[in-house]
């Protein structure tokens, strides 16, 4: 998710918590539930410093820990001293910074980038397709829950009335709680698009593996890959009541047949960082004076509308098909080559 959700969840979990406390303690949890988004400060050093750090060492369960410390000094910190009347404790404040924490893995791990959540014991990526990037339904849930509060609490002050209810509690825990059940929906909408695309064939062959990735404005409309022995297919899938799909619009992409050129493009060590983190990795080969160029791209970027940080792989091979050089590049770098 983008920082901007993350803040809103953070600030709608402060007013259910701690809905009476200063300033710094919801600043605090606020910053629990957005530190995370830190490595994306690394796509201007590079695509190798971007696979590297993008929701990696920062998006695991130990860095929530550290985080939670770290906050949690600052809350210490720069807490008001005395401490004023709803003044929460420090042993509150801290399990509410390592549930905002979670709450950002989780979001993040709702997504197709994956986090890789078990750090350092493993680097494999978590990541459920349910959400897009940018969700504009659950910012609109979120910011619904911490604005309306305050529009009531505007009106009752002109009319003379007198709440004596915790803040805006009510209304952020009713955004959260529709938040859960719109992400529980997009999740069985999801495993739908798998079943269904699963249950066919292309081109007369059988799916090896299928995925589909959500469209941020429409909670019915997915994108799925299916790839087969031979090719990778593309399609939009509906889910609207009544709707159908048809796998024979699906757009073919058909694999580049074995070759030594190909092999060893696939040994390289730009393509193999990038092929373990890949989930519908496409080759391309192209003949050249010195000899190949091999380029590596993930379909998933382009179902995911997630184009702006697409990472790829370029291999130069002589002849025989001997690596001379690779590099990992941004996608949109090989489109000016």
């Amino acid at each position: 998710m983008e920082l901007l959700t993350h803040a809103l969840s953070s600030l709608a979990v402060a007013r259910v918590a701690i809905p009476r406390a200063p300033w710094i303690a919801w600043a605090t949890v606020i910053l629990a539930g957005t530190i995370s988004d830190l490595d994306s400060l690394s796509a201007p050093f590079g695509a190798p410093s971007y696979l590297r750090w993008h929701r990696t060492y920062l998006h695991s369960i130990v860095a929530a820990v550290f985080i939670t410390l770290i906050c949690a000094a600052l809350y210490r910190a720069f807490g008001p001293r005395p401490p004023k009347p709803g003044t929460p404790r420090l042993t509150a404040v801290m399990p509410l910074l390592f549930g905002v924490s979670l709450i950002h893995l989780a979001l993040d791990a709702c997504q197709s980038d994956g986090i890789a959540a078990f750090w350092p014991f493993s680097l494999r990526r978590m990541s459920a397709d349910w959400l897009g990037y940018i969700d504009p339904w659950i910012i609109t849930i979120l910011v619904a829950a911490i604005l309306l509060p305050e529009l009531l609490r505007l009106v009752n002050a002109e009319i003379g009335s007198k709440d004596n209810g915790p803040r805006g509690r009510a209304g952020a825990l009713l955004g959260l709680a529709v938040i859960l059940i719109y992400i529980g929906a997009r999740a069985m909408l999801h495993s739908n698009v798998i079943a269904a695309t699963e249950a066919r064939s292309y081109r007369g062959e059988s799916p090896r593996r299928v995925d589909a990735f959500p469209e941020s404005a429409s909670p019915f409309t997915w994108r799925a890959v299916i790839e087969t022995d031979r090719a990778l297919h593309q399609l939009t899938v509906n889910e609207m009541p009544g709707a159908s799909f048809d796998p024979e619009v699906a757009t073919v992409l058909f694999k580049p047949e074995s070759s030594p050129a190909l092999e060893q493009a696939r040994q390289s060590d730009a393509a193999r960082k990038f092929l373990a983190i890949a989930r519908f990795p496409k080759a391309s080969i192209e003949k050249t004076q010195e000899g190949y160029e091999v380029q590596f791209r993930d379909l998933r970027y382009a179902a995911s509308r997630e184009s702006q940080h697409e990472l790829a792989v370029r291999v130069e091979t002589d002849p025989a098909g001997r690596v001379r050089d690779d590099e990992l590049v941004w996608a949109r770098d090989l489109r000016r080559k």
